[in-house]
């Protein structure tokens, strides 16, 4: 069986964390990663980014000269087609919901376990969205919009947003589930429908927003407090 291959970038101020995820990068199971290149800072980021090509950036949110968050925006600013993962030691509510709001695909805990970054970069790399399965948000009134009662998903709702985009309720806890990097496979078992009709779900939510990609999807809930 052939494997897809990525070229990845690394950004990190530690140079034996970046040796090790070359090492992690190299045994990955269902694809295969070619560490491209690396940088300590940075400006030396932008500037390999800008200069050799690849599919993935894996980048730390503490650089001595700038925050991931400066470089993500330079990044974007130069219109680089490349997939960003944050990874982190930050799990602060407002430091990762102003990683999506930047465009981010994907953000891991560098607490996580390595499995989690294969399934990071294998669903940013088909195109999806990922967040940590241990990253919780709060609201603007401090309570949890993902709450676990009794191992399921608890889902408030925005009744502004809902009306603003002529979402039905179901949509709305689709679309919510679906910025919790929850697959189609899990939304359908924690709404007991199937695979079938959430996939239609999500493409109604699509429209009615007006976006094309999930990553644009979940920017838009982070960016309207819904998560």
């Amino acid at each position: 069986m052939k494997f897809p291959s990525y070229r990845v970038l690394v950004a990190d101020d530690h140079q034996i964390f970046i040796e090790g995820l070359k090492v992690v990068l190299g045994q990955s199971k269902g694809f295969r990663c070619e560490l491209v290149g690396a940088a300590c800072t940075g400006n030396a980021i932008v500037k390999l980014a800008c200069q050799q090509e690849a599919d993935l950036l894996l980048l730390d949110m503490n650089l001595p000269d700038m925050d991931g968050l400066e470089v993500l925006s330079q990044i974007k600013a130069r219109e680089i087609p490349l997939h960003i993962i944050i990874l982190s030691m930050y799990d602060e509510p407002k430091i990762v919901k102003a990683a999506f709001k930047g465009g981010v695909d994907g953000y891991v805990l560098k607490s996580n376990n390595v499995e989690e970054l294969y399934s990071a970069i294998t669903a940013v790399m088909e195109g999806e969205t990922y967040i940590s399965s241990s990253l919780s948000f709060t609201n603007g009134g401090g309570r949890h919009s993902r709450l676990m009662t009794d191992g399921r998903l608890k889902i408030t709702y925005d009744d502004r947003f809902l009306k603003k985009f002529n979402l039905t309720r179901r949509e709305m806890e689709v679309m919510k589930m679906v910025g919790h990097a929850m697959s189609n496979k899990e939304i359908a078992g924690e709404l007991y429908i199937s695979d079938q009709t959430v996939s239609v779900h999500r493409k109604n939510i699509m429209r009615k927003l007006g976006v094309c990609s999930s990553a644009s999807l979940i920017k838009m809930a982070f960016e309207n407090n819904l998560l």
